[in-house]
């Protein structure tokens, strides 16, 4: 059965309740370059390639989402499955030469929504969006610590995807769902420091924002707004700590589909995946669309791009693909080359 918009939302909250009862190469000067703001640029229609599947639609849950790829620094690319059900492979492994998809971590309870290795400890971070808290574990699934939880000034937290910086200070999305049209938008962006584990709250009355990914100089922060089909710039003080101004870098005309999470590539580009529809939309840093990268109809029942990485020091694209036809990963060309911000979140 085809999900409605809304379902992600039931995909993630709901999960605990079943368990008891979310190509063709660009010309050069599609380089996202901010000072090409002013010339006339087509966006290049893409194509992107079938890899393999990882995941069925799970008989517990009845789907599956597969989320959150990051490389690790064995060159093995780590996914989640958002809706996997206790005990099954919440966390996988993908060998992309030899398409080996081994489990990394599972656990009665978790629903993790995203996945990013720490530049500090090298551990894996993962949001637990159900259960609203973050855990670490090592890149072998080994020795899980709750890293966030709980209420944060007064709030249960929901975190969707992180981003980190040099540091290792951990900048997370917390969702929250907007009635329209009369309900004041709740979600927020939170801050979590590195020596001290204390959360702060960076921005909030968020419409349920979602993907979140650092510009080129980790000063400032790409938020994209899943209730609002748009992508913020939120800009940074000198340490991070807060923000300082604020506004919509762009729009994006999703119809019924929505802005899920995104990633920033060597050019400053932001890659932003769609939930609703599988394909991923490129925007420059001025807000010019440069290229939209689909999956092909034929391929199947296949209704959301959710999420890519871009492997550091190259133009591989994988991108999460899943629908009643199942999780799987497919490849593109990305415009520039990948760096830490386009790996994983």
């Amino acid at each position: 059965m085809r999900r409605t918009i809304r379902t992600r939302a039931v995909a993630w909250t709901a999960v605990p309740l079943l368990l008891l009862a979310g190509c063709a190469t660009a010309p050069a000067s599609q380089s996202g370059d901010a000072s090409l703001g002013g010339t006339d640029r087509t966006a290049s229609e893409r194509t992107a390639e079938h890899v393999l599947q990882v995941s069925s639609v799970h008989e517990a849950t009845g789907m599956t989402l597969l989320e959150g790829p990051t490389f690790g620094d064995d060159g093995r690319l780590y996914l989640v499955d958002v809706t996997a059900p206790p005990g099954g492979p919440k966390v996988m492994a993908v060998d992309l030469d030899t398409e080996e998809v081994s489990t990394v971590y599972t656990d009665d309870k978790g629903a993790y929504t995203s996945a990013q290795f720490s530049p500090a400890d090298g551990r894996l971070y993962l949001t637990d969006y159900a259960n609203g808290r973050i855990l670490s574990v090592t890149p072998g699934g080994e020795d899980p610590r709750t890293v966030a939880a709980g209420r944060i000034k007064g709030t249960a937290m929901h975190p969707d995807d992180l981003a980190f910086d040099d540091a290792g200070n951990m900048f997370v999305t917390d969702s929250a769902y907007t009635t329209y049209p009369d309900a004041e938008p709740s979600g927020r962006v939170l801050r979590v420091d590195h020596r001290t584990g204390k959360v702060t709250v960076l921005a909030d009355r968020q419409p349920n924002p979602n993907g979140i990914s650092f510009d080129l100089d980790d000063g400032a922060l790409w938020v994209s707004q899943l209730d609002a089909n748009r992508i913020d710039r939120l800009t940074l003080n000198d340490d991070r700590t807060s923000v300082t101004a604020g506004h919509t870098g762009m729009h994006v005309d999703n119809g019924t589909a929505q802005t899920d999470s995104n990633a920033v590539d060597a050019a400053g580009n932001v890659y932003q995946a769609v939930h609703g529809v599988p394909r991923i939309l490129v925007h420059a840093p001025d807000g010019e669309h440069l290229a939209t990268i689909t999956v092909p109809a034929a391929d199947g029942d296949l209704d959301s791009a959710t999420n890519l990485a871009i492997r550091p020091g190259t133009t591989d694209a994988y991108a999460t693909v899943s629908g009643p036809d199942g999780g799987h990963v497919y490849r593109f060309d990305a415009l520039a080359e990948g760096v830490r911000q386009s790996n994983g979140g």
